[in-house]
């Protein structure tokens, strides 16, 4: 049998240096590399014609976050809510939820603020700017 591993989590974003930057900034993430793919190959694996696309790999403690920007954009699929068939979002573990809320710059989308769910875990969303959801759990 084959062995599989995750390799990474991907966001395709508009602009890549300010979801770097945001990942960056609001998580403490560390940008492990930035390359370009591009050529026949690629835009036939991704099913975009002439695609190019410029990346972006951080660290998430193990977990390896790929923003990845397109061109050609193709059209929106963020924002909407969570329950939507297809919705995705990435989410990074905290020690303490309601510190790192009261520690968010204001400039920072909060869904709500920290709750405590049936389950006993305490969680906020919050958005990038490119409109992508991202959960804060506390463990």
């Amino acid at each position: 049998m084959i062995r599989l591993a995750t390799h990474h989590v991907g966001v395709t974003v508009t602009d890549l240096d300010r979801a770097v930057e945001f990942y960056r900034d609001v998580f403490d993430l560390d940008e492990l590399d930035r390359f370009t793919v591009s050529g026949r190959a690629f835009a036939d694996a991704v099913d975009v014609d002439g695609a190019t696309g410029r990346f972006a790999h951080l660290d998430g403690d193990g977990i390896r976050i790929e923003l990845v920007e397109y061109d050609p954009e193709g059209p929106d699929a963020t924002g909407g809510a969570i329950n939507r068939p297809g919705a995705t979002h990435v989410a990074f573990a905290v020690d303490d939820v309601d510190a790192f809320y009261a520690d968010l710059d204001a400039c920072v989308e909060t869904v709500s603020a920290p709750r405590t769910t049936e389950s006993g875990t305490r969680i906020l969303f919050v958005r990038d700017p490119e409109d992508n959801l991202v959960e804060v759990l506390e463990t």
